[in-house]
């Protein structure tokens, strides 16, 4: 597939590098320009490209910026995506870092907001695990005790591209249902962070209050 992915830090890098090994035709953005991503480009084998060029004909976008970059995207930008492309939120509310965003502290979930300010359906996966993990955790189907990620989404036909993405990526997806769960897994819940199978991951979204 062709995969653009919005942002070049430890989650997009890492994304980028996974998608990369797996055949995936990946293109990279950060805010500063494609002359930036020397290292980047080395270490992953994607392509360094602008913002803009990042969506044109992809078939997934993920978008893993700092949350408060998101309303500084030009509008539109994902219009030059291929039709029906599935886009990939990875990002967390941090308000140390992000500054205080009215919406989500008044209970909108970050995922929700995100699908908003781009103006397409997101599916909300990667934010709850550690940069790190996603190279050194990947394992086969069937693994016995294989990383799982939560997944939700609105969108049923994208979120099955996802799903089946993150299972060839090398780990378990819990479908979790409509991007309104996607607060189970958010900072501050017991699902996220901790590098546990699927039937244990279902337990602590279940636990999530």
């Amino acid at each position: 597939m062709k995969i653009g992915i919005l942002g070049a830090g430890a989650i997009g890098g890492n994304l980028a590098q996974l998608l990369v090994q797996h055949g995936h035709d990946v293109s990279i953005a950060n805010s500063r320009g494609p002359s930036t991503l020397a290292e980047v480009a080395e270490r992953t084998g994607a392509t360094p490209a602008t913002a803009e060029d990042v969506p044109a004909g992809a078939d997934v976008v993920i978008v893993a910026l700092p949350l408060k970059a998101v309303p500084l995207l030009p509008k539109g930008l994902l219009d030059s995506a291929r039709a029906g492309a599935a886009v990939i939120d990875t990002m967390n509310y941090y308000p140390q870092r992000d500054g205080q965003i009215g919406p989500i502290d008044d209970g909108e979930t970050s995922a929700r907001w995100v699908r908003e300010l781009l103006g397409r359906p997101v599916v909300k996966v990667f934010n709850n695990i550690y940069a790190r993990d996603l190279l050194e955790r990947p394992t086969p189907p069937g693994t016995d005790g294989r990383r799982a990620l939560p997944v939700t989404g609105d969108d049923l036909i994208t979120k099955v591209v996802v799903l089946n993405l993150v299972d060839e990526i090398g780990f378990d997806a819990v479908d979790l249902g409509v991007l309104e769960e996607s607060w189970r897994y958010q900072p501050g819940t017991p699902a996220y962070g901790p590098d546990v199978d699927a039937a244990e991951l279902a337990r602590l979204l279940n636990e999530a209050g």
